[in-house]
């Protein structure tokens, strides 16, 4: 096992607990090796047997590649209590290789649950994060996307959580979209500062000072308009909001087919809107980003769909990459330490945002 280089990144892959087999996981940690190609070094973990089995079936194998072998898999059913006990799973076995520095990030699209609590246990948090939360990319019709989380870590949370939340995914949004103040919103019932409830009124004080582009109370329509960067919820609300967003494609497929069987004008128009109806599947697709960052642990961790496809691989992998060689964690560690909440970027759009009907106006009840 080679010791994780200064300019190159090592990508940890559990090829075990996808729900399409580890030949669809394994398959798209090849197309990520021979993308990045030296730059970065994917370790398939897993039964080695199972890993080999695939690799030999390539003509020409990546020179940016290596096994390491895991006995066991966590199954998908089981709490994560029970699978955090499984030391030779391939989570574990691949989490450990982060925690020794032989390698820079790891990716699994296993059993969501044990993914967490494992990383908690063996990696530990980012210094000032109380608890880490799951980061999701949502489509918007602006073109461009809107970070939503915590979309399913903390089912209830406190205004700190909620606070550091915000700059964590302030400092991730203005990393990878390269944004100078991405705009950051709390997700409540309505706009206004009277509604919500003890949660959001609590943070909301925690953030209206702070140096991030805080921009107040935003609705739910707010998240696919493109007019906040980053949305900020529990992990009940968020997971919710992710399993809606995730049921639009299918949705928007059956419609279609439903549409194209009525009659012969209604399969003409289908046929026209064809290209602008597979940009939206795609928009819709979670392949498109393959993972969701967990943020506020001390190690680079993406938990991928469980029934990621091998281009959902390829993503995530690449995911883990950008977010590993752009050392997110420590910058989001250098903002929460120093409470400077995300790169003094606030205070210069403030006066913008107003302008732009972003920020409600003050009342009375403020």
């Amino acid at each position: 096992m080679s010791t994780a280089a200064e300019n190159k990144s090592t990508v940890v892959l559990d090829v075990m607990g996808s729900d399409r087999g580890f030949e669809a996981v394994v398959n798209g940690g090849l197309i990520a090796a021979r993308r990045y190609g030296k730059s970065l070094q994917v370790v398939f973990v897993g039964r080695e047997e199972n890993i080999r089995a695939v690799l030999s079936a390539q003509t020409e194998l990546p020179d940016n590649i290596e096994v390491q072998h895991a006995e066991s898999e966590v199954p998908m059913h089981i709490p994560a209590t029970d699978g955090v006990k499984m030391r030779d799973s391939s989570i574990a076995v691949g989490l450990k290789l982060i925690k020794s520095g032989q390698a820079d990030a790891f990716v699994s699209p296993g059993n969501t649950g044990a993914v967490m609590a494992s990383a908690l246990l063996t990696l530990g948090r980012i210094e000032g994060v109380s608890r880490p939360a799951i980061a999701a990319l949502f489509p918007t019709s602006a073109g461009r996307h809107t970070l939503v989380l915590d979309v399913g870590a903390n089912a209830d949370c406190k205004p700190q959580h909620l606070a550091q939340f915000a700059v964590m995914g302030s400092v991730l949004s203005s990393t990878i979209f390269d944004l100078e103040a991405p705009r950051v919103g709390l997700i409540s019932i309505g706009e206004e500062r009277s509604k919500g409830n003890e949660l959001i009124f609590n943070a909301q004080k925690m953030l209206k000072d702070s140096k991030i582009n805080f921009v107040g109370n935003i609705e739910g329509r707010d998240i696919l308009s493109g007019t906040i960067d980053v949305a900020v919820t529990d992990g009940f609300t968020g997971n919710i909001l992710l399993k809606l967003a995730e049921s639009i494609q299918p949705m928007l497929v059956k419609s279609v087919n439903r549409q194209i069987q009525t009659n012969i004008f209604s399969r003409i128009g289908v046929m026209l809107l064809l290209p602008f109806m597979k940009r939206m599947r795609g928009a819709f697709d979670y392949a498109e980003s393959g993972g969701a960052p967990l943020l506020g642990v001390n190690g680079t961790v993406i938990i991928a769909h469980g029934s990621s496809s091998a281009r959902a691989i390829d993503n995530a992998v690449g995911a883990a990459y950008e977010m590993a060689s752009r050392k997110i964690n420590d910058i989001i560690c250098e903002e929460l330490k120093t409470n400077q909440l995300g790169r003094n970027n606030g205070a210069s759009v403030k006066s913008q945002n107003n302008r732009d009907r972003v920020v409600h106006t003050s009342t009375s009840d403020d």
